[in-house]
């Protein structure tokens, strides 16, 4: 492909990215795979240039573009070598016409901006959150000792993480292939700290997904002990049970859960558990460095809808923690109506319960609990707030 050509397929992905945007369509890595796998023509280095382009294209736009063709004259603007594209050769985007508008660049839409500011997210911060994110692994404690990993750096204040090179292919390292390590974000890691998981416990992961924070769970217990691993996406927990073989994980159990009758299923489980971890499903703006259209597809509809789903799985998690136990509540978020708010209005309604003061590697307190950002601690943003249950006793109904 010329260069030209690359960006004119840019353009393209970046239609359909745009267009599964409004419509709660395919996230763009996906459309990025099913585009090259009917492109066979397409060499590694086109591939990798056309990626880059697109995503260049959707971190310049705060709001989302009219058309790919409008987001990637935005980045014209921006880099003279794509500009010098649209000239119609080499299969290349069409010349500018007169009265072409670009795309307005910005870091958010309107709405999330205000949010964002409300939540004490300045423009600094919310520059960080569309940067490219690094890569970090978690080395696992149940397998032998990882080896050298070439250009593996560690991730201060966490003895298990490693920051890979950019680019590196971490499915191709031994390491990986024996279970020596787990792709994880230290802020992913970081937050799993707030558990203090400890070996023998009986712990319940209740947004589990496909495990991350599970795995990490069960080698801070050294295999020993008993997690629930729960979820609503039968597809996203169905990756777990090979991901805790390959990595010796052997206390793990799986369930799969109906939304809005998860007391009705977890009701063996009622007062029993050392802690619960709730990682909430959420608006993803703390990841947004991983996935920068997701701020495309984000409205203040579907942040109410998340919010109440939030507070309901807080009211499941409660029910679970024995006396004495904890309750840890995670987003991935920096808007306040799903972390430091959501915080707050738990402990209002709950006075058998009281925040405890986190003390993790990174981080900064924030309302009852501690946030970290992409620009503070190089890392995604999170939420994570730690709640222990103090009542002696409860009333079962």
């Amino acid at each position: 492909m010329t260069p030209a050509a690359r960006t004119q397929a840019a353009i393209d992905l970046l239609d359909q990215i745009i267009a599964a945007a409004r419509t709660g369509g395919a996230a763009a890595d996906t459309l990025i795979a099913r585009y090259f796998a009917s492109r066979r023509y397409a060499g590694s280095k086109d591939r990798r240039a056309v990626r880059e382009l697109a995503y260049a294209a959707i971190r310049l736009c705060g709001e989302i573009p009219a058309s790919g063709r409008a987001a990637m004259l935005a980045l014209a603007n921006t880099d003279a070598e794509v500009a010098g594209h649209f000239s119609g050769e080499g299969h290349g985007p069409a010349p500018v016409g007169a009265g072409e508008v670009p795309a307005t660049i910005g870091t958010t839409p309107a709405w999330l901006g205000e949010a964002l500011d409300a939540s004490g997210i300045d423009e600094a911060e919310r520059a960080a959150l569309i940067s490219r994110a690094p890569l970090d692994v978690r080395i696992n404690r149940l397998r032998n000792e990882t080896g050298p990993i070439d250009g593996a750096e560690p991730v201060p204040g966490l003895p298990d993480a490693l920051r890979l090179p950019s680019g590196t292919n971490v499915d191709s390292l031994e390491a990986w292939k024996t279970g020596a390590i787990e792709v994880q974000d230290a802020g992913s890691q970081i937050v799993t700290l707030a558990a203090h998981a400890a070996p023998g416990q009986r712990i319940v992961d209740l947004c589990a997904g496909a495990g991350g924070k599970t795995l990490a769970l069960a080698a801070a217990m050294g295999n020993t002990g008993a997690i629930l691993a729960t979820d609503s996406d039968r597809a996203r927990l169905s990756r777990l049970s090979p991901r805790a073989e390959r990595a010796g994980v052997s206390i793990v159990t799986t369930r799969l859960l109906d939304p809005n009758r998860e007391a009705e299923a977890l009701a063996d489980w009622a007062d029993q558990a050392d802690c619960v971890l709730i990682d909430a499903p959420c608006s993803g703006t703390g990841t947004w460095r991983r996935n920068p259209e997701a701020r495309w597809r984000l409205t203040p509809e579907r942040l109410e809808r998340l919010v109440e789903t939030q507070a309901r799985l807080i009211a499941v998690g409660e029910a679970l923690v024995k006396p004495g136990g904890a309750l840890v509540y995670v987003v991935c978020s920096l808007l306040d109506a799903e972390g430091a708010g959501q915080a707050a209005r738990f402990l209002a309604a709950s006075p058998d319960w009281r925040a405890e003061p986190l003390k993790l590697p990174a981080g900064r307190p924030h309302g009852a609990g501690t946030r970290l950002t992409p620009a503070h601690d190089d890392t995604d943003g999170f939420f994570v707030a730690r709640f222990v249950r103090v009542a002696a006793d409860r009333v079962l109904l």
